[in-house]
């Protein structure tokens, strides 16, 4: 299984939007969209998090770094 990015979960919010904002959309698959939508931002917000805490870790080793020398 392969593990999407972050703008391929963007991509994806927004096509879930555009589904969202259809008048002819049916109350039971609004909710569904919805849900489906919170999950992905929801995955999305981990990736930015996770790239976040590597960014710190990458700051803190340069830092370590250049103190040494």
């Amino acid at each position: 299984m392969k593990t999407e990015t972050f703008e391929e979960k963007l991509a994806y919010s927004k096509q879930l939007l555009e589904k969202l904002m259809d008048p002819e959309i049916t109350l039971e698959e609004s909710v569904k969209l919805y849900e489906e939508g919170l999950k992905n931002i929801k995955e999305a917000e981990k990736l930015i998090e996770e790239a976040k805490m590597k960014i710190s870790l990458i700051d803190q080793a340069n830092q370590q770094n250049e103190s040494e020398l």
